[in-house]
């Protein structure tokens, strides 16, 4: 599924509550900080989506999760001139 912070949470609990019951796994945020995982009963303690296990590392202190969102596309820059492999030998020589 994904997160959710704690007000759309509030406001959706019913909806949250359904899409549990049918398998999937919701990360609940507090600004943006993982604070616990809504699971189905039959899978507690195996968390099977990326956003739960990432929550879980995050909660040991293991990984730090980041701040800002990734970005939807990469800009391409074309680079002009010789390789910069050709002038890492040049200067080794």
């Amino acid at each position: 599924m994904g997160a959710v912070g704690i007000r759309e949470l509030k406001n959706r609990l019913t909806h949250y509550l359904s899409l549990t019951k049918k398998g999937e796994e919701v990360v609940v945020t507090e600004r943006g900080v993982p604070i616990a995982i809504l699971q189905p009963i039959t899978q507690a303690h195996q968390a099977t989506s990326l956003e739960a296990r990432l929550a879980r590392l995050a909660a040991l202190g293991l990984v730090t999760l980041p701040t800002k969102p990734s970005p939807k596309r990469l800009k391409t820059i074309a680079a002009s001139g010789a390789p910069a492999s050709k002038g890492l030998l040049e200067e080794r020589r």
